[in-house]
């Protein structure tokens, strides 16, 4: 049986949705990371890193949200890209794109413009801008395409739906107005009947909602630091 080993944010929604519309059967193991559930020793020793998503499919042990969903595409044979060594290679370059440059740029500007405390402007301004050009390219990847690779619906394109349902929080609630063909996508995803699956596990569990002095202290541990500098 394949374990997900999840909490409500962008990284295990990708892998919720492959599950779902891949009709793989699956338990989720909650993992409230605002309690420090992620720091567990049973947790660890799946991601020594101490993050969701993880997920465990028998003897195998995998962490990072793109590899769990190299992991199922290539075990399952579905939503990857064609055949030819260019479709392969493209569709890789832009799940790493969305793993090395959507995911930590919008983040982290996240991080600092609703978290982080004075002074930060620094801090929000190029997080902000970073995010803004990651999401620009994009958006213009997706110009005259229904998906990101071509016309596939692939492991890129739940990575791009895991990400950008958080846009409004990211930037603002304007910040659609600035990426139409990534909205469009987002909806087309969205209105699938295994990403309303997927998304309705934020809410079959009761996962602290609090940021709480406590919570704050197991999301952002660099905080002690500066206690003692």
């Amino acid at each position: 049986m394949i374990k997900l080993y999840y909490h409500p944010s962008p990284n295990p929604a990708k892998v919720a949705l492959f599950l779902e519309e891949a009709g793989l059967d699956y338990e989720v193991v909650p993992v409230d990371t605002r309690k420090g559930e992620q720091f567990s020793p049973s947790f660890l020793a799946i991601n020594p890193n101490a993050k969701t998503p993880a997920l465990t499919d028998g003897e195998a042990k995998i962490f990072d949200s793109s590899a769990i969903l190299l992991h199922l595409a290539q075990k399952t044979g579905k939503f990857l890209s064609g055949d030819s060594d260019a479709e392969r290679t493209e569709m890789l370059s832009w799940l790493m794109f969305i793993a090395t440059g959507i995911g930590p740029y919008s983040g982290q500007a996240v991080h600092f413009k609703h978290f982080a405390p004075e002074p930060k402007a620094y801090a929000v301004n190029r997080y902000l801008f970073e995010a803004e050009r990651h999401w620009g390219v994009l958006e213009a990847q997706l110009e005259g395409r229904r998906y990101v690779v071509g016309d596939r619906y692939t492991i890129v394109d739940m990575s791009v739906w895991g990400w950008a349902r958080a846009v409004p929080f990211i930037f603002g609630p304007e910040a659609w107005s600035s990426y139409p063909n990534i909205k469009r996508l987002v909806d087309e995803i969205t209105a699938r009947p295994a990403a309303a699956r997927a998304a309705a596990l934020a809410t079959a569990h009761a996962y602290k909602a609090e940021m709480d002095e406590a919570a704050r202290d197991f999301m952002f541990p660099q905080n002690k630091r500066l206690a003692t500098a």
